[in-house]
């Protein structure tokens, strides 16, 4: 009776570490892709600050951590997606360009999250 309990606990954890894989690697993929998206739809004065885009991955055991940032101009990303004003005191518009792309991956995510849930990995 106590091998068949031990069979069920390794099938769970087999089971538990495939859907974990499985996650971290969609969060990995949908940072990537969400770096390209930036690149495409960030303002495009001299291209320098569409360019700088990155994704920092941080992993652990059990965890993936990725953020998206931009490495060359990240002084930019809040003045151009809030707006503000210039030293003469005219107001630039804001250029939404990260939060669209920031909410579309997070359905993204969270679509694809329950799919590898209910597949198993």
């Amino acid at each position: 009776m106590s091998d068949s309990i031990l069979d069920i606990k390794d099938i769970l954890n087999d089971y538990s570490l495939d859907v974990q894989e499985s996650i971290q690697e969609e969060a990995e993929k949908v940072a990537k892709k969400g770096v390209n998206d930036l690149k495409v739809n960030s303002p495009k004065r001299t291209g320098k600050y569409a360019k700088g885009w990155r994704v920092k991955t941080i992993k652990g055991k059990g965890f993936v951590e990725c953020t998206i940032h931009n490495a060359t101009n990240y002084q930019l990303t809040h003045l151009l997606e809030k707006g503000h004003l210039t030293r003469t005191g005219k107001k630039v518009a804001a250029k939404k360009h990260i939060e669209p792309v920031e909410q579309k991956l997070i359905k993204e995510y969270q679509k694809n999250v329950e799919t590898i849930i209910k597949n198993g990995g």
